[in-house]
C-alpha cells in the first residue's frame, strides 16, 4: 500500500524510534508497553515493546487487551452528555432537579451541585477511594447513598479535588434515567458504533481471551520484577475506570474524538458534547513548572473526563489511567489531528506513559527532545531511596513498656463507618487480625491501645487505635484513611424484632412519671416522654442499649421468666429503676 506524503514524513520522523523505546525498556526496567499513533482518521503506527506477560515472555501487541483505568472517565462524561442532548440531564443546573433522590452532605450542596461539577472534580469533596478499593460487595447505589456522609474539604468550585466516586455516581444516574446499566448504555451508544467489539469491562472477561496484559511491577526494596494480583473489584466504580481495550480498538475512539465525533463517515458522538467536555472547567496549578522548572506543559485545565494544556505551544488534550500494574495515557493535539496511545505495565513505570507520549509529539512536531526520561527517572530513584530510609525509621515514636488496656478478645468485633463500611477485628492463632474488605493482615501491639499491621508491599501499613467508652468498654477504632482520620464505631447488636416488640411498652419512674418505649418502622426502640425530645436506643450488648446523645447513659431491660419486668437507667450520677406497667 502506498503511503501518503504525510505518512512518509511521519515514518521518517520515527526512524530511530524503536531504538529509543528499547533503551527506555532497559532504563526503566519495564516489563513491557504498547504504543499507538493516530493521524487524522486512522491508526498509522501500533507496536509493542517488551512483554505483555513478563514471566512467560509473551509479546506485547496492538491487540493486547489492557485495563485503561481512568481513561474510562471520558466515556462516562460523553454518555452523560447524550442524556443532556436528550433533555434528561443538564450540565449546569442542580443535578437534584433531574435526580431528586440524590443527597449530598448539606442542603447547600443539594441545591447547587451540577453534573459539570461532578465530572470536573470541583465538588470540594475528597477522594475517599477506600470506599471501593479492595472492598467486596459494593454497588454503585451504595456509593450514591453514601454521598450524604462525605463532608466537603473546601467550598464548591473552590479547588480541583480528583474524585472517582463522582463518576461512579454519574454512572448510576445514567442507569436511573436511561433504564440501562452504564455498561449497556456505553456498549450500545459508543462501543458498537465505533466497532469496539472486543472492548470489555472486567478482568474475568479479559482472561477468557488469548492476548491480554499481565500485571508485574518492581519490588520497592530492589529492582526485581514480580507478578502482582489483578485488581478485580471494579464493578461499583466501573464508570470511573473499568474499560479494557487494546490499541487497535481504542484508536477508533481517538479517531472519533479527533474528528468531531465522526468515524468512517458516520456521526457517532455528538459534536456539542465533545465541545462541552473539552471546555475549561477547573484550572490546575503549574506544578511541574513551579516546583521543577519544567514549563513544557503549561496552564492545564480540567474539562469533563479530560484535561487540556499547552504543550510547547500546541494545544493538547489528554488523560491518564492507573490501576494496579497498568498505566495508560491517551491524548491528541487538537490543531494537528495527531493522537498518541501508550499502555505501560508496572507501577514503577507509570510516568513512562507520559515520557513516551511527549517523545512522540516532539518528534512529529520537529521539536528538540526534552530529556523527560532523565527527569523522571532521577526523581523515581530518589523517591525509592527515600522510601527505604523512611521505612527503616518506622516506629521510632513507640512508647516502650506499655500494655493494652484490655485482653485481646475485648477488641474483637465489627466496627462501622457511614462512608467506609465495616472493619472487622478478628482473632486468628491467638492474635488480632485486621480485616478490611480484601485486606487481611495481622495486628500486633504497638503501645497503649494502638495496634499496627506489618508494612505490606501490596496492602500498605495500617495503624489502628482503640477507644473506650465511659464504662471502660472498647467501642471505637480510629485510623488514618485516605485524606483524614476516620472513626469506626462498634456495630450495634441486631436483635430479633419479636424481642423488640416485647420490650416496647409503658414504664413508670420512681416519681411515678410514665414514659413509653416505642418500636418504630426503622426497627429501633425510642424513649418517648411528654415534653422531652424522643431518644433513639442503640442496641449495645444483650439487653443493654445506649442513646445517641450520651455515651455514659445506659438502659438495660430486665427480664424474668421470659417477661420484661423493668428498665434500668444508669449514668455517672447513679442508677434508676423504671417498672414495667402491665
Amino acid at each position: 500500500m502506498q503511503l501518503t506524503t504525510q505518512e512518509t514524513d511521519i515514518a521518517m520522523k520515527l526512524q530511530d524510534f524503536d531504538i529509543d523505546m528499547e533503551k527506555l525498556l532497559k532504563d526503566w526496567n519495564a516489563p513491557g508497553f504498547g504504543v499507538g499513533i493516530v493521524e487524522k482518521d486512522k491508526l498509522i503506527f501500533a507496536r509493542g515493546y517488551g512483554y505483555r506477560d513478563y514471566e512467560e515472555k509473551l509479546p506485547f501487541t496492538s491487540k493486547t487487551l489492557f485495563p485503561i483505568a481512568s481513561n474510562t472517565k471520558l466515556f462516562t462524561a460523553i454518555a452523560a452528555g447524550m442524556l443532556v442532548e436528550s433533555g434528561k440531564l443538564t450540565w449546569d443546573k442542580p443535578i437534584r432537579d433531574a435526580v431528586p433522590t440524590i443527597r449530598f452532605y448539606n442542603n447547600d450542596l443539594n441545591n447547587t451541585v451540577t453534573l459539570r461539577d461532578m465530572l470536573t472534580h470541583r465538588t470540594g469533596i475528597t477522594r475517599h477511594d477506600s470506599i471501593w478499593y479492595k472492598q467486596d460487595s459494593l454497588t454503585r447505589k451504595d456509593i450514591f447513598d453514601r454521598l450524604q456522609y462525605m463532608k466537603p474539604e473546601v467550598s464548591l468550585r473552590e479547588a480541583y479535588i480528583y474524585n472517582n466516586n463522582m463518576y461512579a455516581v454519574v454512572g448510576y444516574i445514567i442507569e436511573l434515567l436511561s433504564g440501562k446499566t452504564w455498561e449497556e448504555f456505553v456498549r450500545e451508544r459508543i462501543f458498537k458504533p465505533l466497532s469496539m467489539h472486543n472492548t470489555i469491562y472486567s478482568t474475568a472477561e479479559m482472561l477468557k481471551q488469548s492476548d491480554y496484559g499481565v500485571p508485574f511491577t518492581e519490588k520497592r526494596e530492589s529492582n526485581e520484577i514480580y507478578k502482582i494480583p489483578y485488581y478485580k473489584e471494579l464493578s461499583a466504580i466501573a464508570p470511573a475506570g473499568a474499560i479494557i481495550s487494546n490499541i487497535e480498538e481504542i484508536s477508533h475512539w481517538l479517531v472519533a474524538l479527533m474528528n468531531d465525533g465522526n468515524y468512517i463517515g458516520k456521526q457517532v458522538l455528538p459534536p456539542n458534547i465533545l465541545k462541552a467536555t473539552i471546555e475549561p472547567g477547573m484550572a490546575l496549578p503549574n506544578v511541574l513548572g513551579e516546583t521543577r522548572g519544567w514549563w513544557e506543559l503549561l496552564n492545564p485545565v480540567y474539562g469533563m473526563g479530560r484535561e487540556t494544556a499547552s504543550y510547547r505551544g500546541h494545544l493538547l488534550t489528554y488523560h491518564g489511567g492507573d490501576i494496579d500494574g497498568f498505566h495508560s495515557q491517551m491524548s491528541f493535539l487538537t490543531q494537528n489531528k495527531l493522537g498518541v496511545i501508550v499502555f505501560t505495565i508496572g507501577d514503577h513505570c507509570s510516568l513512562l506513559a507520559n515520557t513516551i507520549t511527549y517523545n512522540i509529539y516532539e518528534r512529529l512536531l520537529g521539536l528538540t527532545q526534552t530529556p523527560w526520561s532523565d527527569h523522571w527517572l532521577n526523581l523515581i530513584l530518589k523517591s525509592k531511596q527515600a522510601g527505604k530510609e523512611a521505612r527503616s525509621k518506622a516506629g521510632t515514636d513507640r512508647v516502650s513498656n506499655t500494655t493494652s488496656s484490655h485482653s485481646l478478645t475485648d477488641y474483637v468485633g465489627e466496627y462501622t463507618h457511614p462512608i467506609y463500611g465495616t472493619l472487622k477485628i478478628e482473632m486468628k492463632n491467638d492474635n488480632l487480625l485486621f480485616n478490611f474488605g480484601r485486606i487481611q493482615l495481622p495486628l500486633t501491639h504497638f503501645h497503649y491501645d494502638r495496634f499496627d499491621t506489618p508494612d505490606s508491599e501490596l496492602d500498605g501499613k495500617w495503624s489502628v487505635n482503640f477507644l473506650t467508652n465511659p464504662q471502660g468498654e472498647v467501642n471505637k477504632v480510629v485510623m488514618s484513611i485516605d485524606e483524614a482520620e476516620a472513626t469506626f464505631t462498634r456495630q450495634a447488636a441486631i436483635l430479633d424484632p419479636q424481642l423488640l416488640t416485647q420490650l416496647a411498652g409503658t414504664y413508670k419512674t420512681p416519681t411515678e412519671w410514665k414514659l413509653q418505649v416505642v418500636l418504630k418502622e426503622d426497627n429501633f426502640l425510642y424513649l418517648v416522654s411528654p415534653g422531652e425530645p424522643e431518644s433513639k436506643l442503640i442496641p449495645y450488648k444483650n439487653l443493654t442499649f445506649q442513646t445517641q446523645r450520651f455515651s455514659d447513659h445506659r438502659f438495660e431491660f430486665v427480664m424474668e421468666n421470659g417477661r420484661v419486668k423493668a428498665l434500668n437507667r444508669s449514668e455517672p450520677s447513679g442508677s434508676y429503676v423504671f417498672i414495667r406497667m402491665i
